[in-house]
């Protein structure tokens, strides 16, 4: 698996942290994370046999960091581990994060394993392309791996710049034959294929400016390296039995994302161009957030939120978002428990019959404790779209969640 081949770079990439232990061994140390039980409840029969209504996982996320050489310099470590009651896939662990940091009056290099984030829609994030997808996590494509890397920052008046260095590329995660969400095939997450003749080992780079002008947000993004999103290869093994070979080609890739904050509107847009397999690709996701300040002279805020997804690639059968609309409310109730609760609902624009609605709730409990409740339901009577295999995957998820 994936795992075998990434310990011997994870050594590597960690070395400068392991020589700086001594300088920070007597450092004040600081413990956090988090824990949580989540019970999910699918609301039809799976289409395959393997596949249960039910399902109870539980997860642990440690946070361990700590600042020396007057806070010049910091180490930051954040651990994953999954232990889930059907899909062995999903029962699985990762360093998200495992970093260290060292600052000057304009600059900042980071060196290990890092967690980076780009864009600013809310449905989509096109230009966020540094860390794999952990796919096995949620259907939401909003979990991500940890990535090697090396980066050196600038900041200026002019805007921030941070160039990336990605010296080992992290393969997508894919549930197993018990796991919901999949598709009909399996996927052979043993023999990838790769586009570089390095594989995994092939030399990521990108660069990154983002400056704020007055109500203004922009960045600026370029990436050259080995695409995050997979095609796949059907083959069979030596038994003649089907499965699926994720192929990795490279990508170049710019981007840009713009947040705009002007009176109650909130303008977000991201857009990229990209070429893969000498082909010229060309997306972009924008849409606007309106708030509803002390709703009716309550303490409430309501939002609403409309995007609109769209791909130029019309005949790709893994892209879900080509000609799609997005419309949602965000409900902030401004209690002491932080309530909050987030619907939408997604709709292809090409098939009236093909959309996607979700929930997300969440409120504390307690100082420690958190409860949370995500939903997705599916609807798509269209086989040639990527959604026709979760047409039986409507699920509720309920979450108790621990902080220390």
């Amino acid at each position: 698996m994936q795992t075998k081949n990434f310990k011997g770079s994870t050594l590597k990439t960690l070395l400068p942290l392991i020589a700086l232990l001594p300088t920070f061994v007597f450092a004040e140390i600081e413990y956090t994370g988090s824990a949580a039980v989540e019970q999910r409840y699918f609301f039809q029969d799976a289409l395959y046999p393997q596949q249960e209504r039910a399902n109870l996982s539980v997860y642990f996320a440690p946070e361990v960091y700590t600042s020396f050489n007057d806070g010049n310099d910091s180490i930051l470590f954040k651990g994953f581990y999954r232990l889930d009651q059907q899909d062995g896939e999903r029962t699985h662990g990762d360093i998200r994060e495992f970093k260290w940091t060292h600052s000057g009056d304009e600059w900042e290099v980071q060196t290990g394993i890092g967690k980076v984030f780009w864009g600013q829609t809310e449905s989509l994030h096109l230009v966020d392309i540094i860390n794999q997808t952990d796919a096995i996590e949620a259907i939401d494509g909003e979990d991500k791996l940890g990535q090697p890397m090396v980066t050196f920052s600038l900041f200026k008046d002019w805007g921030n710049t941070t160039v990336f260095v990605l010296p080992y590329f992290r393969e997508r995660t894919f549930s197993g034959n018990d796991g919901r969400f999949r598709a009909a095939l399996p996927v052979d997450t043993d023999n990838p294929i790769f586009e570089s003749e390095d594989e995994e080992k092939n030399l990521d780079w990108a660069i990154r400016w983002q400056h704020t002008l007055g109500d203004w947000e922009v960045g600026l993004s370029y990436f050259d390296g080995t695409s995050r999103e997979p095609d796949f290869v059907l083959t069979s093994n030596e038994l003649l039995e089907p499965s699926l070979r994720p192929f990795y080609p490279l990508v170049q890739q710019a981007g840009i994302d713009v947040l705009a904050l002007l009176g109650g509107w909130t303008i977000k847009f991201e857009g990229v161009q990209r070429k893969i397999m000498d082909q010229d690709i060309n997306a972009f996701v924008g849409g606007f957030e309106y708030s509803f300040v002390g709703l009716f002279d309550s303490a409430y805020d309501i939002n609403l939120l409309m995007e609109y997804q769209y791909d130029d690639r019309d005949n790709a059968s893994n892209v879900i978002t080509q000609n799609d609309l997005m419309m949602g409310s965000r409900l902030v109730l401004n209690d002491v428990d932080g309530t909050e609760i987030l619907f939408g609902l997604v709709q292809d624009l090409d098939y009236s019959n093909v959309r996607s609605g979700f929930i997300e709730a969440s409120s504390r409990i307690n100082d420690n404790w958190k409860w949370r409740v995500d939903a997705w339901l599916f609807s798509s009577d269209e086989p040639v779209e990527p959604s026709y295999m979760l047409r039986r995957d409507d699920y509720a998820q309920l979450s108790l969640e621990y902080y220390f």
